[in-house]
């Protein structure tokens, strides 16, 4: 390898004060976060579009906004994954081969059905941003444990919302 090709590949390194190690297992959480953090984003979005009933425009306004506070997450992520020196998502297929949030294909879910799933993807995204977070203190990630818990207060918001809006009550 010629001196201009070692410069080039040292180029593609980001500076960073962590090891090895940490890089690895930083980025592999990060992005599979990532990938679990677009196919909610997806499905939010598919029950917004599919939702329908006599609290359409409710339901259909909640899942827009919450799809847009999922979306906004997903470019923090990848570029946090690339300031500790590593390298993330790079496809939808990618995405699908980590991604642990399960696709809904159904024809027709019903509203408090896609409330449920939503609050339980939700809830379970928030459990798998704490092991994240946990990994990030291990490794003296500071900035990634700091944005790992704003994400963790808006998921557990989403989680409330959703439990609160799919509860019956006696009101006439």
């Amino acid at each position: 390898m010629n001196t201009l090709e070692l410069r080039r590949k040292a180029d593609l390194a980001t500076p960073t004060v962590f090891s090895t190690d940490a890089i690895a297992e930083i980025s592999s959480a990060m992005t599979t976060l990532l990938a679990d953090v677009f196919a909610l984003y997806f499905k939010t979005k598919n029950f917004h579009w599919h939702v329908s009933g006599s609290h359409f425009r409710d339901y259909h306004l909640m899942l827009d906004e919450q799809g847009a506070q999922i979306f906004a997450m997903t470019d923090d992520i990848a570029e946090r994954v690339r300031k500790v020196g590593g390298t993330t998502l790079r496809s939808l297929g990618h995405a699908g081969r980590l991604q642990r949030v399960l696709d809904n294909d159904a024809d027709y879910v019903s509203p408090l059905d896609m409330l449920a799933e939503l609050r339980e993807d939700n809830k379970e995204l928030a459990a798998r941003m704490r092991a994240v977070h946990t990994l990030c203190d291990e490794h003296g990630d500071v900035a990634g444990a700091s944005l790992l818990e704003n994400w963790i207060d808006e998921t557990e918001r989403r989680v409330w919302f959703l439990f609160e809006t799919s509860r019956h009550s006696n009101e006439p």
